[in-house]
């Protein structure tokens, strides 16, 4: 059973421990994937427009697109587009927005919208999705960010949903050990392809290991769950050494015995069973595609993100046309390009 359907409802972890008076801050960006039926097209960027289209100033900040590069073009140039919500203090206001971008998501496009890490057909680590977390408002940023380093192996399972390709099972994130956009810590904390920034561009603290994941549940326990180390009066022992250690074993083996003495520290900051962490989605993704295959796995994936059940279903039609994504160009990719490139600007 999931770690969310324990906590149905509107039910949450427990906190435990002193917490400081902080009022941290969240803002989500989340990518997926659009595929038509088992691939994206060009076309995703028709079903942006859409959206943009609709309503201007909600999702023209707040959306984007992303291409393949390098050799993975072979497999075709679009990647995973990316909705992402305002800055909320509550974190039950960030869900009800990821919702209703959702719903407004949902609507705009008829295709297959796919929240996972990598596709499950080839290897492509350039063609993934991620789900970054912006936070903000802790008075110590350093200190901040060696608590979250030295618990976020372990959380990053609440999500981790990239278990393979093909007939190659990695474990619960191949994303998160093989991506280009993500990588060890570093020294310099503004680089950007890697796992936890200093975003230049925004002054946040950005946490970008995460993978997407449908169930809103999970999404809202994770908040919790970084929320209660952000404020805690107590310091933990998070290093980069440490950190940069652990990643790639738990990328591929999942809960090792080196996360039970952290697994018990987050115990006592949040009342969580063990099992949350033992099972991630990425393995609820893998026993589909054992069962079904790529395409009704898809279809599941596309149901639960609508609100509906992790089930397979017949997929929608396929008509892949270039008037389309000549509109979706015109339409949406043209006139956020300058926005785009500022914003590139800004990161580097």
């Amino acid at each position: 059973m999931r770690t969310a359907e324990l906590l149905a409802g509107n039910e949450r972890p427990a906190p435990c421990g002193e917490r400081q008076l902080t009022r941290v801050l969240f803002g989500l960006e989340e990518e997926i994937f659009i595929t038509e039926p088992d691939r994206p097209t060009l076309q995703s960027l028709y079903y942006l427009a859409k959206l943009l289209w609709c309503s201007p100033r909600v999702f023209y900040a707040h959306t984007a697109c992303n291409f393949s590069r390098g050799k993975d073009l072979r497999f075709g140039l679009m990647s995973g587009i990316e909705i992402s919500t305002e800055t909320h203090a509550d974190r039950q206001a960030l869900l009800s927005d990821l919702a209703q971008r959702r719903q407004a998501l949902a609507e705009a496009c008829p295709a297959l919208l796919v929240p996972l890490g990598h596709l499950l057909d080839h290897d492509e680590p350039t063609n993934v999705c991620g789900m970054h977390l912006h936070l903000s408002g802790m008075p110590d940023f350093d200190r901040a960010y060696r608590n979250l380093i030295y618990f976020l192996p372990l959380l990053t399972l609440i999500v981790a949903n990239a278990p393979g390709f093909g007939d190659y099972f990695y474990g619960p994130s191949y994303r998160w050990a093989n991506s280009f956009a993500v990588g060890p810590l570093r020294d310099d904390r503004m680089y950007r392809f890697q796992d936890v920034i200093f975003s230049k561009r925004l002054g946040t603290l950005e946490i970008r290991v995460f993978d997407p994941v449908w169930d809103l549940g999970l999404i809202g326990i994770l908040l919790d769950c970084v929320e209660a180390v952000l404020t805690s009066d107590r310091s933990y022992p998070g290093s980069p050494e440490q950190y940069n250690r652990l990643r790639s074993l738990v990328a591929h083996h999942g809960y090792i015995e080196e996360l039970n003495p952290v697994y018990r520290n987050l115990r006592g900051l949040i009342d969580l069973p063990e099992r949350s962490f033992q099972q991630p989605p990425a393995y609820l993704v893998w026993n589909l595609l054992s069962e079904y295959g790529v395409q009704a796995t898809y279809t599941a994936l596309d149901s639960a993100y609508r609100g509906g059940p992790l089930e397979p279903r017949d997929p929608p039609p396929v008509n892949v046309e270039w008037a389309k994504i000549a509109a979706g160009v015109c339409g949406y990719y043209l006139p956020r390009l300058p926005y785009s490139i500022r914003k590139v600007w800004q990161e580097w």
